[in-house]
């Protein structure tokens, strides 16, 4: 992909964009990020559609944890992965690819067949432990931000909150 395939703004960007794997379904898991040394993200609920749960898991340790948007512990989390982080797990793979996520977890996963099972598998052997402190707050905080975004008019103008970021040109 030489520079002709990328649009004027990925061009002007200090930061490039990495595309996703496949699209995906937000039904079940409508954010999943790599992020502060951890997968973490939103899972919505199997049986309350007002529920959500915010899981994580860190890199390198696997520490995990698991807790509805207004901090109470998930009942699944007893010692091993609950099937939210499950299927957390899953949709990393499925929107980064396997070779991403195994590479940001320190997850060493062998095989041309790798998934998110293999990847689920290689971390759970290691018995991870059940992370007592929490970044429930900062990651539900990144979604609501996130469906903020998503709420705004489409438009090819600058936001406010965004002026951050330099231009590519900017003279110091």
């Amino acid at each position: 992909m030489g520079d002709g395939a990328l649009s004027v703004w990925e061009k002007s960007s200090t930061a490039r964009t990495v595309p996703a794997a496949r699209p995906r379904k937000l039904s079940k898991v409508p954010f999943v990020e790599l992020a502060d040394g951890r997968l973490q993200g939103v899972v919505s609920s199997g049986s309350d559609i007002g529920r959500v749960y915010v899981s994580s898991v860190e890199s390198t340790t696997y520490a995990f944890t698991c807790s509805t948007n207004n901090n109470r512990p998930c009942g699944g989390t007893r010692g091993w992965f609950c099937n939210h982080i499950r299927a957390l797990i899953a949709e990393a793979v499925f929107q980064y690819g396997v070779e991403r996520v195994a590479r940001y977890l320190k997850v060493e996963v062998s095989g041309e067949a790798a998934d998110a099972d293999s990847v689920t598998d290689a971390m759970t052997a290691t018995r991870p432990a059940q992370d007592g402190s929490s970044a429930a707050a900062q990651v539900f905080s990144r979604f609501l931000r996130h469906l903020a975004y998503l709420e705004l008019a489409p438009t090819t103008a600058p936001l406010p909150e965004m002026q951050w970021f330099p231009t590519t040109r900017a003279v110091a």
